[in-house]
């Protein structure tokens, strides 16, 4: 199986590095790369995690890294990395537009 990290989640990735950066620039390197890293290892991991409750008919699952939401689906051939999101923003707009 394959982790694909769609352009929002990427989108994601450089806000939280860009935001981190203000106070410690080589931590938000290191920590985009422990998120990265998080989101490649669903691949051999990616029904470990639960799906987003009240939501679960989407399929989408969640797995926490510190104070953030890897939000992800699972594929037949691949996981699809959809939004990483500080675990306080309200993600239900972004995730389930139309539910």
């Amino acid at each position: 199986m394959i982790v694909v990290i769609t352009r929002e989640a990427e989108a994601d990735l450089e806000q939280i590095g860009d935001f981190i950066a203000l106070d410690n620039p080589l931590r938000a390197i290191t920590f985009v790369q422990e998120l990265v890293e998080r989101c490649l290892a669903l691949k051999d991991m990616a029904r470990a995690f639960p799906l987003v409750p009240r939501y679960e008919h989407t399929g989408v699952r969640r797995r926490p890294f510190g104070e953030y939401l890897i939000f992800y689906r699972v594929g037949a051939e691949a996981v699809e990395v959809l939004h990483i999101l500080n675990g306080t923003t309200h993600y239900e707009p972004l995730l389930f537009p139309d539910v």
